[in-house]
């Protein structure tokens, strides 16, 4: 049996020998929606940084926290751009833990990506996955699930987790975020990750090489660069940080920005 055979994940006519960094993270954070060329490729970045699975971890427990705040904030709808394979502890599932009516629709270009996050959601009434390209912002919020569960009008969680450093220069990613950005309500909020060469632990060239062996090339940017994605919203506290420092849960110890890799923050739209 092939891997496409034995997969009700993988959508007909799906290109399974390129990888994609949706799976790459599924296979980082210990997922089972990962194939042998995404099991490759990842590592192949283990190899470089034996690092990099629990810079991803913390990537994800980043996720998870500002899903909470925004709840505690009283959002309940959240928009997740690149939301990639939704292994445990996904959006819904945090949002939906404090409050079953909170509004999910994940976002991604990816469609191995999107037909398992539609296998997971098709009993859940309140969220939704599209397959859309994230730069295309009028395609996305005039989507029809974006339409059915996504009140602009009132305060949204646009959540761009390892989203920003698969965006090329062009179109500029602050132009695709501000797009967003003048389509929510004041009181959204905004929540990124992006991937740095400030910092060690993912400055090694070979990153970015192997990374090119795939559909999703990565493009590292400095603090300025990424402080601009945030022009609009207000950041909170602590300001632009990296994803383990960003608000850690009480027992968490600090972590070296060095071994972190990755600039985070939350901004909310005045």
């Amino acid at each position: 049996m092939t891997e496409q055979e034995g997969a009700d994940w993988i959508p007909p006519g799906a290109d399974i020998s390129r990888p994609s960094a949706a799976r790459i993270y599924d296979y980082l954070l210990g997922g089972a929606h990962n194939l042998a060329a995404d099991r490759a490729v990842a590592q192949r970045l283990e190899a470089i940084q034996p690092q990099v699975a629990t810079v991803a971890r913390r990537n994800r427990a980043f996720l998870r926290r500002v899903v909470r705040f925004m709840v505690e904030q009283g959002v309940r709808q959240f928009l997740d751009l690149g939301s990639g394979i939704p292994t445990v502890g996904n959006v819904h599932e945090v949002a939906q833990a404090v409050d079953p009516a909170a509004r999910v629709v994940y976002v991604d270009y990816e469609p191995v990506a999107v037909a398992h996050s539609l296998l997971l959601l098709k009993d859940n009434p309140n969220a939704e996955a599209i397959e859309a390209d994230a730069t295309n912002t009028e395609v996305v919020l005039k989507s029809e699930p974006v339409r059915r569960l996504i009140d602009l009008d009132e305060p949204v969680g646009l959540l761009a987790v390892t989203l920003g450093h698969y965006l090329p220069p062009e179109p500029a990613p602050r132009t695709v975020f501000a797009a967003y950005r003048d389509a929510l309500a004041s009181g959204s909020y905004f929540a990124l990750t992006h991937l740095t060469n400030d910092f060690a632990v993912l400055r090694d060239p070979k990153i970015a090489e192997t990374m090119r062996s795939t559909q999703d090339h990565i493009y590292p940017r400095t603090r300025d660069e990424v402080l601009a994605l945030f022009e609009g919203f207000e950041l909170v506290e602590p300001g632009l940080t990296t994803s383990a420092n960003w608000r850690p849960d009480r027992l968490a110890a600090v972590v070296d920005p060095e071994e972190d890799g990755l600039y985070a923050g939350v901004g909310v739209k005045p």
